[in-house]
């Protein structure tokens, strides 16, 4: 396997927003938010410092700068005012850690009953699974980069695992 780093990255600003995805009024509120289109089922969407990643067919992950979580939920309240919705600052409940190499998708699919492969998780995919017996997102930022989410509760344990499965000596199925 090629070589594959772990890191921890620092907080991130995160939002859960719950309502009607095809709403014209959350779709508006969602792209001043974060400069971001909202994205396709399993799908994630950037731009600069902003993004959106589809998480169900009734929620998305809203990312932005820690320091504008605030304002970015006041600016969700008003604009969704009368709408039903709900906005949650998720940003220090939740870690996220960067695998960095080719080899990543053989350190997802050694924890993970998803499907790593190529075709089931390319590039600007969002994917809930679980690694061991975690609850966990996988964001494909590209073939040689992904970043893991998972509950901040955890992520001690999560880092050990991905460590670990990114050390293995094993030989990959993925490449």
């Amino acid at each position: 396997m090629s070589d594959v780093s772990v890191s921890r990255q620092p907080l991130r600003g995160m939002i859960s927003l719950r309502g009607d995805l095809s709403s014209d009024a959350l779709r508006g509120a969602c792209k001043t938010v974060t400069g971001a289109e909202i994205p396709d089922m399993r799908g994630a969407t950037l731009a600069g410092e902003g993004g959106i990643a589809w998480m169900s067919p009734d929620e998305l992950l809203l990312l932005t700068p820690i320091d504008a979580v605030p304002s970015a939920i006041g600016q969700l309240s008003d604009s969704l005012s009368g709408t039903h919705h709900m906005a949650t600052d998720l940003s220090d409940a939740r870690a996220v850690f960067r695998l960095s190499g080719s080899g990543w998708r053989e350190v997802v699919a050694r924890l993970s009953p998803a499907d790593a492969a190529p075709a089931a998780l390319p590039p600007g995919t969002m994917r809930r699974t679980r690694l061991a017996q975690v609850a966990a997102a996988i964001w494909v930022r590209s073939e040689t980069e992904a970043e893991v989410f998972c509950f901040a509760s955890v992520a001690d344990y999560v880092e050990g695992l991905l460590q670990n499965a990114a050390a293995s000596g094993t030989v990959g199925f993925y490449g």
